[in-house]
């Protein structure tokens, strides 16, 4: 039983793994006495350890390979069956997503948007279940998956763009006076980038999933006192629930929708 809405949230270890390196150096130089050994050690240590987050991330990516590979990869057929429909579906729902905002020279990364969109639906929908853990409550994983796009995106601008890049900080038809201003703000605006990813999609699983687990606890509590005080609270709480599944949908939806407008950035110039 969980004791307080925030335990949901908490990492659990259950297999703690290190894994050490260890580099022995040595350094020769020649000081008045003859010469000398200089010996040091450089350790890195790779956390690997399992935990609850390590399942339940695995666990969406084994749904998605699993749902990709027998009806896609091995089993496609000419009349889709109902589960092809379903992925067809979603990847005719992004590719027109990424279309819409970031044009068709950006139709050939659909599918990592898809993989995207589908991993963080997942996530949010196994987060649903009752003692289960939401993966994108935390920020940590938030930031990673946004800050990896922030880099490739600027990488690929970088290459794409060349010295156009700049202009991405340079709105056209600025006076001159202004611009070492509006350079600052663009500046800001496009690393806080990664930030404001992480952050929205991290607060809103946060505060949905403690807001159903205060709502669980009232209507329980009303339920040990009188079975009739239980009925509205409960119904009221299987709404927040269906509100939940929508946001979970729409969370992913507005993630994909905001790597798609900063694709374009990085493919067209102002």
């Amino acid at each position: 039983m969980l004791f307080s809405p925030l335990e949901q949230f908490n990492f659990i270890l259950y297999k703690p793994i290190s894994y050490l390196v260890v580099l022995l150096y040595e350094n020769t130089s020649k000081i008045a006495g003859g010469p000398k050994f200089a010996r040091g050690y450089y350790i890195f240590n790779f956390d690997l350890s399992i935990s609850n987050h390590t399942i339940y991330v695995l666990f969406a990516l084994t749904i998605l390979f699993t749902l990709f590979r027998f009806t896609v990869l091995e089993r496609p057929t000419l009349i889709p069956n109902n589960w092809q429909l379903i992925v067809e579906g979603f990847y005719s729902f992004i590719l027109e997503i990424v279309k819409q905002q970031a044009g068709f020279k950006a139709i050939k990364y659909v599918p990592i948007f898809v993989f995207v969109f589908l991993f963080l639906l997942l996530s949010n929908l196994v987060g649903l279940v009752p003692f289960s853990f939401t993966t994108t409550s935390h920020i940590i994983q938030n930031f990673t998956l946004s800050f990896s796009f922030f880099i490739g995106f600027t990488l690929l601008a970088i290459y794409k763009l060349k010295a156009k890049f700049i202009s991405l900080f340079i709105p056209s038809g600025v006076p001159v006076v202004l611009l070492p201003l509006l350079f600052v703000i663009e500046l800001i605006s496009y690393i806080s980038r990664p930030f404001s990813l992480a952050i929205r999609l991290f607060a809103n699983m946060l505060a949905g999933h403690t807001l159903l687990h205060i709502l669980a606890s009232f209507v329980f509590s009303l339920g040990k006192l009188q079975l009739v005080l239980f009925v509205l609270p409960l119904a009221f709480t299987l709404a927040i629930i269906v509100l939940e599944l929508g946001i979970a949908f729409l969370q992913a939806y507005v993630f994909v929708t905001l790597l798609a407008i900063y694709l374009k950035d990085a493919l067209y110039a102002h």
